[in-house]
């Protein structure tokens, strides 16, 4: 099982080890509440002992954080995976077009959480960070336990994690820059299609201009909010829905998805801090598109 270990400092003379644990362990008090329970949960100097413990300077505190064995209610299914990072925490795939993350209402479709529990090795879990829409590609973040994701949600949103999109709009968008804030909600009737709406939650976009051909405009979109669809309703709302979007635009003979890629993924490793940079090129449909 994944554990981390902290040597306490002489600022820590005299704290509970669950101050430290909370601390710089960045131990959320779920995952503590569970730690008092597993036999080797909270250790300090290689002895198990309860959170109340007061350390000396020196003491060796280790936890573990890996998710406890849990039946496995979806099955894991063999596929080729592009994973572009790895460490003993956390990876980044890199998700073809037309695989959902999560299963879908058809049990027979295939999903990228099979795919990740049959990689994965016993004891690890897929976590998934960030999300992305059945056919949009690109490059996708998972945590491999539940502290790891923990981690990572706390910095969604920040300067310690960054997400940058490539998309093919219908016609010539202008300006060539902006930002679209706009809130965005679920539309009347319906539990799936989302749509600008004054009462929905705040959500802005960043875009910029990076080519036009073909009667279209291919863009550098940098969500600044992580709402379901933000994209591609934003692009809508601003009259040029992706090509290819049936659900916020229209059907493409060209595409058979949304014309979305996650192109670019920028975070600060959560345990050790060190800047990790993926980038997934565009894929040719959505080159096509534009030539």
């Amino acid at each position: 099982m994944r554990t981390v270990t902290y040597r306490a400092t002489e600022q820590d003379r005299g704290k509970r080890v669950e101050k430290v644990l909370m601390g710089p362990m960045q131990i959320s008090r779920g995952l503590l509440s569970h730690l008092k329970r597993r036999e080797r949960g909270i250790c300090v100097n290689g002895q198990r002992v309860y959170s109340t413990y007061v350390l000396q300077a020196g003491d060796v505190v280790t936890a573990e954080v890996g998710d406890e064995e849990l039946p496995r209610l979806l099955a894991p299914v063999k596929m080729d995976l592009a994973i572009v990072y790895e460490d003993g925490d956390l990876l980044v795939a890199d998700k073809p077009a037309n695989l959902p993350v999560h299963p879908t209402k058809d049990p027979e479709e295939r999903n990228l959480e099979q795919g990740l529990l049959a990689y994965l090795p016993k004891g690890e879990y897929p976590h998934f960070v960030s999300r992305l829409d059945k056919g949009t590609t690109g490059l996708i973040l998972v945590a491999k336990s539940g502290y790891g994701h923990e981690l990572m949600k706390r910095r969604l949103h920040t300067e310690a994690f960054f997400r940058e999109y490539r998309a093919v709009a219908e016609g010539i968008v202008s300006p060539y820059t902006g930002m679209v804030d706009a809130p965005i909600g679920l539309a009347d009737g319906s539990s799936y299609k989302h749509c600008v709406r004054p009462d929905g939650a705040k959500s802005c976009t960043e875009y910029e201009t990076l080519a036009v051909a073909n009667g279209r405009t291919f863009l550098r979109l940098l969500p600044k909010t992580g709402r379901t669809h933000q994209l591609r309703v934003h692009m809508a709302y601003l009259g040029h829905p992706l090509t290819g979007d049936w659900l916020y635009g229209r059907c493409c003979d060209e595409i058979d998805r949304p014309a979305l890629h996650a192109y670019r993924l920028v975070f600060l490793h959560p345990l050790t801090g060190e800047r990790i940079e993926c980038c997934s090129p565009v894929p040719k449909d959505m080159e096509g598109l534009l030539s």
